[in-house]
């Protein structure tokens, strides 16, 4: 098996991905988790920039690399591929998005899908720390300003 082979079979995720899963509190056990979750990876497909605690940012990040790569590898032919976009997007008609709009646009990407801030800290507010997630390229305005034009005044 030659190295070009090992890249089909190895998923390449351009972020760190955790050894172990957090774990999140939720009365309703590991289903619950999994499908705050879901909502979290629908809502980032669906809103391309949300805000939310940071460690739920952090998880929420693997899942949604994970499913995007598959999508731009595999496309909407691939049977696995496509129970895994049914799984993870809670609504439904964002399987054609992921497939139809994100894959094509992240094709030629060779860095991560996403970006992760973090929010600033209302002070003498919350004591959790906020992030700010969001696939890249979308069509809001930066969150942080270019300075490059503007460096020497």
């Amino acid at each position: 098996m030659n190295q070009a082979d090992v890249s089909k079979l190895v998923s390449q995720l351009r972020i760190k991905v955790n050894p172990r899963l957090r774990k999140f509190r939720s009365p309703a056990g590991p289903e619950g988790r999994l499908n705050k979750l879901r909502k979290t990876v629908t809502a980032l497909i669906k809103h391309e920039r949300i805000e939310l605690n940071y460690p739920r940012a952090d998880e929420a990040r693997m899942y949604a690399e994970r499913l995007i790569s598959d999508a731009i590898r595999y496309g909407d032919c691939h049977k696995t591929t496509m129970e895994m976009a049914d799984y993870w997007l809670v609504e439904k008609q964002l399987v054609h998005k992921l497939f139809k709009v994100l894959a094509p646009r992240y094709q030629d990407y060779t860095i991560s899908y996403t970006r992760m801030y973090r929010a600033p800290r209302p002070y003498p507010g919350e004591k959790y720390l906020k992030a700010i997630l969001e696939l890249r390229g979308n069509p809001y305005p930066p969150l942080i300003p270019n300075t490059n034009t503007n460096r020497n005044l």
